[in-house]
């Protein structure tokens, strides 16, 4: 009897024994290892190369050495796995179940899987799975720890809107004469090459150019590759005299079947200058003494802004008189030519000969001091001989043919 209740007793251990053997096996093997990534949907065009970051879960109670693995996809399409900037087959994942869903979790973006969808792929959804799977020594022959993820992608059409012209700088600025460079890109998204005709709308008296990166000869178009781009250097010339302010130019390339365009902004700023001459050029003149010459002046706004309350001051020789007709300007446009007639008195005491004297002109942001030669002449005494006697002679002639005018 006590045999039997023995028995009985190392049986009912063995049940138990086994009944908690098969526990911990179902519950162990319900756990294991989990790939996710947060994006296991994406759209992408041809030739594009799309990346997902894969996070593990290892709820087991060590490491696993994961094989990393992908399938689904033909030969055209070429994938790979990558961690820590270097290509990779395995993933060591460590046991982070009191971690998981924090943002200290160990296995978080361990590694990404990069996929280049073929140029020449069609319009649709594809599919590739891929798989983590521990080695059998890590858990054993009977339950090894794996993981698949599927991961969908969805082709889109090809739209001109894919494919741009950018520039690094669009907006810049500088002084009147200054040439302009602005380095763009033309990217060919499509699957097929392009031919770009580049086209500005530049102000009147602007020039633009274009020339591709790194080359000397100005183009009229570009040719770009599939899914390929292209440097383009662009040079903005205003003219001599443009005006200070804000200047916009629009940029297209257009191609059969695409037309990209960008803007580019040029800000010139302002620039003071004037000049003062005679209307004919010349910095002399003749004077007579006491008498009063008239000289025309010119006044040129040579800057891009305009000029306001412009004044004209003289620097001349003592007892000199000098007058304006007008010895302010009160605006003075960017270019324009403003004539002044300036009226110059030599003092009743001056000498022949050379003199000089000064004319001053501008305003608070600029001004200009010209100076110009006066030659001044006067009478002579053999010049009042010379008068008195031709008039002599000439009463003397009077006298004669009165005199003896009837015979």
């Amino acid at each position: 009897m006590r045999t039997t209740k023995n028995s009985n007793f190392m049986r009912t251990i063995a049940a138990a024994a086994l009944g908690t053997a098969l526990m911990v096996s179902t519950a162990y093997a319900s756990q294991g290892l989990e790939m996710s990534t947060d994006y296991p949907g994406i759209t992408a065009k041809p030739g594009e190369t799309i990346n997902f970051d894969l996070d593990f879960v290892n709820e087991t109670s060590q490491g696993l050495n994961a094989a990393l693995s992908a399938s689904g996809l033909d030969e055209s399409w070429s994938g790979y796995f990558s961690g820590n900037d270097k290509a990779v087959s395995n993933v060591y994942v460590k046991t982070n179940s009191s971690t998981k869903g924090t943002k200290d979790d160990p296995n978080s973006d361990l590694v990404t899987y990069s996929l280049t969808v073929p140029d020449d792929a069609k319009k649709g959804t594809y599919t590739v799975s891929l798989n983590a799977k521990a080695t059998q020594s890590e858990l054993g022959p009977a339950s090894p720890a794996s993981s698949d993820l599927t991961l969908t992608i969805n082709v889109s059409d090809e739209s001109s809107g894919s494919s741009e012209l950018t520039t690094t700088y669009p907006e810049q600025q500088g002084a009147t004469g200054t040439a302009f460079t602005f380095n763009s890109t033309l990217k060919n998204n499509s699957s097929s090459a392009q031919s770009y005709s580049l086209a500005a709308e530049a102000p009147t008296g602007w020039t633009v150019g274009f020339k591709p990166s790194s080359a000397q000869t100005q183009v009229s178009s570009l040719d770009v590759d599939a899914h390929g781009s292209q440097g383009l250097t662009i040079t903005v010339t205003p003219p001599d005299k443009v005006t200070a302010g804000e200047y916009e130019i629009p940029i297209t390339a257009n191609s059969a079947d695409q037309s990209l365009s960008t803007t580019l902004k040029v800000t010139i700023t302002g620039t003071y200058a004037i000049n003062l001459s005679t209307t004919e050029g010349q910095l002399s003149f003749d004077a007579n003494v006491n008498k009063k010459q008239t000289v025309p002046l010119s006044i040129v706004n040579t800057g891009n802004i305009d000029l306001n309350n412009v004044n004209l001051t003289t620097t001349a020789p003592s007892g000199w008189t000098v007058e304006f007709n007008e010895s302010t300007i009160d605006t003075l446009p960017a270019g324009q030519t403003k004539e002044v007639i300036m009226y110059v008195t030599p003092s009743k005491d001056a000498m022949s000969g050379d003199y000089a004297m000064t004319i001053s002109t501008g305003n608070d942001e600029t001004s200009m001091d010209q100076s110009f030669r006066v030659t001044v002449k006067t009478p002579t005494m053999w010049g009042a001989v010379g008068i008195l006697l031709i008039v002599a002679v000439g009463c003397v002639l009077g006298e004669v043919f009165h005199k003896y005018g009837r015979h």
